[in-house]
């Protein structure tokens, strides 16, 4: 069984970075939850527009620059995910920060690069 990840700034485009990172963590056999402005679906997973309250996230990999992604701090943190991938582009100190004192691990990496390394 994979690595429970939410993608975080999810899109149906193809050229998006969240898109590609969708399909390769399905590729990988992680199960994704998928997050966006949108509803929509990319490969087998569900893109929903509104915060639901998920349980049990391995992994938050995010695509949203930090002005948008302080909607979601309070919800990031209820959701309790064992760690969060900024991606390039969305690193973000002050969340960085939060989350390391609510014992999240955190990592300014690229999920796309880390699953092709198999250090995902």
């Amino acid at each position: 069984m994979g690595k429970k990840t939410l993608v975080l700034g999810a899109s149906e485009n193809e050229h998006r970075y969240s898109n590609k990172a969708i399909k390769k963590l399905r590729n990988y056999n992680h199960p994704v939850l998928a997050l966006g402005k949108r509803e929509g679906k990319v490969a087998d997973v569900s893109i929903e527009n509104t915060v639901k309250e998920w349980q049990d996230i391995d992994t938050l990999t995010i695509y949203l620059n930090p002005a948008n992604q302080k909607q979601y701090y309070d919800q990031i943190l209820k959701w309790k995910p064992k760690r969060i991938i900024f991606n390039p582009g969305a690193e973000n100190p002050a969340l960085e920060k939060l989350a390391n004192e609510n014992g999240i691990t955190t990592e300014n990496a690229c999920t796309l690069v880390m699953l092709s390394n198999n250090i995902y």
